[in-house]
C-alpha cells in the first residue's frame, strides 16, 4: 500500500515543478552519475560509509543497521543545521534514493517531524531512471525534425546557436553530450558526462519542446564520443522530410577549426595523441605525416587535409546512407561563419520553418 507521505514517480515527474526542492539522499559519487532535474545532493552516507556499511551487512544485518542509522542520523542533522533553519513550514520537498527505501525514508521522516510536507519517491531514483527510458523510446515520435547537415567546419553547430538566439526550438546533441562528434571532439577540461546523466539531460530537453513547432538537430552518428544517442530518435531523425545542407568555403571551413580547436594548437601533443586513432583507417604514414606538420606548426595545412582525406568521404558516405533524402535537402550557402551571418542564416530558416 502506498504511504500518504510517498508519490508515485508518475505523479511526482508530472508536478515536478511544484516541489520547492528535490532532494537526492545518496552518496555523492552516486549523484554525479546522475539525479533528477534540479536535485540537491544531501547525502545521509558519504561513499565511505555506504561501503563499510554495505560490506558489514553482509556478515551482519543488524550491526549494519546500528552503525548505519548512527551515520545516518548524524548525517541528517548536519544538513538540517546546513540548510533548513530558514526554510518554512510550508516548504514542501520532494525525497529520494535509489530505490525509496530506507536513506530517503529517514530523511523524509525527519523533515516530516520538523513540520515539512515532504514527500518521499516511492521506487526511488530505480523508478525515475525506468521512467526516463521508457520516455526516451516514446518520446521522439511527438516531434518534428529539421536536421541540419553539412561538412565537417561548416557552422553546424554555430548555426544552431543562431538559430535558438533567434527563439527557435533547438536540441543540441553534442552541447549535452559535452563532446563534438568526431575523434577530435573531446572538450578540453569538459569531461563528458555519464550515459544516465546524458539521457537525464536529453529526456529533460525533449519534455520541455513543443510538439507544434519544429525542432533544429544537428545530424548525428549513433554515438557522441563516448555515449550513445536512443535509437528511437535516431531513427525519428533519419526519417525526417526536411534536411538543410550548410555550404561554406573550404578556407572558411579551416578557418573555423582553427578557432573550434584552439586548444590543441596549444598542445600539439595531445592533438598527435588523438590522431593515433585514426592509424587503422588512415595509415600510419598518413598519421605521422599530419603528426609532423602539427608539431611544426602548420596548423592550416593540417586541418585542411584531415578534412578532405578523412572527415569529408566518411562523413558523406555515412549521411547518404542514413538519410536517403539528402539529395532534396534545402541549400543553405553560407560566405562566412561569423555570428552575425549565422543569425541571418538563422532567420531565413527560420522563415520558412514549418
Amino acid at each position: 500500500m502506498t504511504s500518504a507521505h510517498t508519490i508515485e514517480v508518475s505523479d511526482a515527474l508530472a508536478e515536478l515543478s511544484r516541489f520547492d526542492a528535490v532532494i537526492d539522499v545518496r552518496s555523492p559519487s552516486e549523484f554525479a552519475e546522475d539525479h533528477l532535474p534540479g536535485a540537491l545532493n544531501w547525502p545521509v552516507l558519504d561513499d565511505e560509509q555506504r561501503r563499510l556499511v554495505g560490506t558489514l551487512y553482509k556478515s551482519s544485518p543488524f550491526e549494519a543497521r546500528k552503525i548505519g542509522a548512527a551515520l545516518v542520523a548524524r548525517n541528517i542533522a548536519k544538513h538540517l543545521d546546513a540548510h533548513a533553519q530558514e526554510l518554512p513550514k510550508s516548504w514542501r520537498p520532494l525525497v529520494y534514493c535509489w530505490r525509496g527505501g530506507q536513506r530517503s525514508g529517514a530523511m523524509s521522516w525527519f523533515l516530516g517531524q520538523i513540520g515539512f510536507r515532504s514527500r518521499q519517491l516511492q521506487g526511488g531514483y530505480k523508478a525515475y531512471r525506468a521512467q526516463v527510458r521508457l520516455d526516451l523510446e516514446n518520446l521522439p515520435a511527438r516531434l518534428r525534425y529539421r536536421v541540419i547537415c553539412g561538412r565537417t567546419g561548416s557552422g553546424k553547430t554555430r548555426l544552431l546557436k543562431a538559430l535558438e538566439v533567434e527563439g527557435a526550438q533547438v536540441l543540441d546533441l553534442e552541447g549535452l553530450a559535452c563532446h563534438r562528434g568526431s575523434v577530435l571532439g573531446a572538450l578540453p577540461e569538459q569531461p563528458q558526462p555519464s550515459q544516465k546523466r546524458f539521457d537525464s539531460l536529453l529526456w529533460s530537453r525533449m519534455r520541455s519542446l513543443d510538439p507544434e513547432r519544429p525542432v533544429f538537430v544537428e545530424s548525428e552518428s549513433r554515438k557522441i564520443g563516448q555515449l550513445r544517442v536512443p535509437e528511437s530518435l535516431h531513427e525519428r531523425m533519419r526519417a525526417s522530410s526536411t534536411c538543410i545542407w550548410v555550404d561554406l568555403p573550404e578556407a572558411e571551413r579551416v578557418t573555423l577549426l582553427l578557432q573550434d580547436y584552439a586548444h590543441f594548437i596549444a598542445n600539439p601533443q595531445a592533438f598527435c595523441q588523438q590522431l593515433d586513432a585514426l592509424t587503422t583507417l588512415r595509415g600510419r604514414d598518413r598519421v605521422h605525416g599530419w603528426q609532423t606538420m602539427a608539431r611544426a606548426g602548420e596548423w592550416p595545412t593540417v586541418f585542411a587535409e584531415l578534412m578532405r582525406e578523412h572527415y569529408d568521404p566518411g562523413y558523406e558516405r555515412s549521411l547518404r546512407n542514413h538519410y536517403p533524402q539528402l539529395d532534396a535537402a534545402l541549400q543553405l550557402p553560407l560566405a562566412g561563419a561569423s555570428e552575425q551571418e549565422m543569425r541571418s542564416a538563422a532567420r531565413q530558416l527560420l522563415a520558412n520553418a514549418n
